[in-house]
């Protein structure tokens, strides 16, 4: 089987998934679900997932063309407003990629243009980046690796200031969050008077650490409004993430912690992990260079063991499409084998991508 028609039959799955979640969950947002009845978890606001799922209904609207999921579609980006002023680097995850596939869209593009001017205005000099804000509660002065991807391209939204915030951003966090052997250390703790200090949640070895790092690098080396010397810094960042630190190649799909960092044998595993892996990897793979070939091989392997081991087919009560064995939060036990929002989002932009139907660089 080609890889267009094996990614065809499981981007219909989990675009036909989509339909049946918008259905279950009317104006809330999914977060995560159960494995076994695929029943939502789900909040008023989105908490920092929320424009995963503005996202996916955008794909669903490119790829039906169909008027009503369009408008499912704005009126989901347009709730996202209602985070424009949470004190939060985390409004990279939710209002770019809860805006980037919208096309034309007028409430999308407004809205992003918003959101990097709040973003810029949020952006703090002698940090050196947008904070990690005070909206989920903690310190409000951390640097987090999670407060990386989308917010680079959304603070260029609000035009030469928020070009100069987003490279200064990106720049930080390669400075602190990434060690000279590809180890990451994902959070930082800022004190005025001492410095950075590392934090020990989330811990060294946290997949979606590396993976969240990677597709911000990777990310980059395609975004014009990034100076070329930092582009460069992120393209050979992002070749020293791929590769893992054992010198090995990587799982496909990782635990969610790595090898060598307190992984406990036999799980849990991490496929939302693996699926913003293969998405950084087809980014890179579209950038110049003797390794693009391979970057994007890995990715149709990752997005293939997604669909043949980890995406459900209807089975009794739980629905086809459920890209299973995500892990939300191992440490607190909270939702460590189940279907995440993020992890569909990024699975269904890998295979639009291998299908087609999405230039892998615009999200």
């Amino acid at each position: 089987m080609s890889a267009a028609s094996w990614a065809d039959a499981a981007l219909d799955g989990v675009l036909d998934r989509v339909a049946g979640t918008r259905a279950e969950v009317g104006e809330r947002f999914p977060l995560y679900a159960d494995p076994d009845t695929g029943r939502w978890v789900t909040t008023g606001r989105g908490a920092w997932t929320g424009g995963f799922w503005a996202g996916l209904l955008w794909l669903r609207a490119r790829h039906t063309g169909a008027e009503e999921d369009r408008a499912a579609a704005s009126a989901c980006t347009a709730r996202l407003a209602d985070r424009l002023d949470d004190d939060t680097a985390t409004r990279g995850l939710i209002l770019w990629y809860g805006t980037a596939l919208a096309g034309g869209d007028p409430v999308a593009r407004d809205l992003r243009v918003r959101a990097g001017r709040a973003c810029t205005a949020a952006f703090d000099p002698e940090l050196g980046a947008v904070p990690w804000g005070s909206a989920f509660g903690g310190p409000r002065m951390l640097l987090r690796v999670d407060g990386v991807p989308g917010t680079a391209p959304l603070l260029a939204a609000a035009g030469p200031a928020g070009e100069r915030a987003a490279a200064a951003h990106l720049e930080r966090h390669l400075d602190l969050c990434l060690g000279e052997d590809g180890a990451v250390i994902p959070a930082w703790r800022f004190e005025r008077e001492t410095g950075p200090r590392r934090c020990e949640d989330p811990p060294v070895g946290w997949s979606r650490g590396r993976a969240w790092l990677l597709l911000a690098a990777a990310d980059a080396v395609h975004r014009p409004a990034v100076p070329r010397r930092l582009r460069e810094r992120c393209a050979a960042a992002a070749q020293l993430l791929a590769g893992g630190t054992t010198g090995a190649a990587p799982p496909l799909v990782p635990y969610d912690r790595e090898p060598g960092a307190g992984t406990r044998p036999g799980g849990p595993l991490d496929t939302s992990a693996a699926a913003i892996t293969a998405v950084a990897l087809l980014k890179l793979g579209r950038a110049p260079g003797p390794r693009a070939a391979r970057h994007r091989e890995r990715a149709v392997a990752i997005l293939r063991r997604l669909t043949d081991a980890h995406l459900t087919r209807p089975r009794g009560v739980r629905p086809g499409g459920m890209l299973l064995d995500g892990c939300y939060d191992a440490g607190r036990g909270v939702a460590t084998r189940h279907e995440l929002i993020w992890g569909d989002f990024f699975l269904a932009v890998g295979l639009a991508e291998l299908t087609g139907r999405v230039d892998i660089r615009e999200p």
